[in-house]
């Protein structure tokens, strides 16, 4: 068996201008994002489950916090960005 190696193709730049310090802005933007959207989302559904024992209820809420961040990601992302440059 032969295993083949997968490479990383940005199709804006060529490999040999990534680097170092922009694979670290976007994978540390990545992970603030993903952070952003999923801790609320996930803290209002268990916080409403636990006090109120309504499961449908915190869903619903969740759902709704994680689409809203969702539909602001440009913008998050893009001030995150201009944070880590600055």
């Amino acid at each position: 068996m032969s295993r083949t190696s997968i490479k990383f193709e940005f199709p804006c730049q060529k490999s040999e201008n990534v680097t170092p310090d922009l694979m670290i802005k976007l994978i540390s933007v990545s992970v603030v994002l993903a952070l952003l959207f999923t801790v609320p989302a996930l803290g209002i559904f268990l916080g409403i489950y636990w006090y109120t024992d309504n499961i449908l209820m915190g869903a619903i809420i969740g759902f709704a916090i994680h689409f809203i961040t969702l539909g602001f990601s440009y913008t998050i992302s893009q001030s995150i960005s201009s944070f880590l440059d600055s």
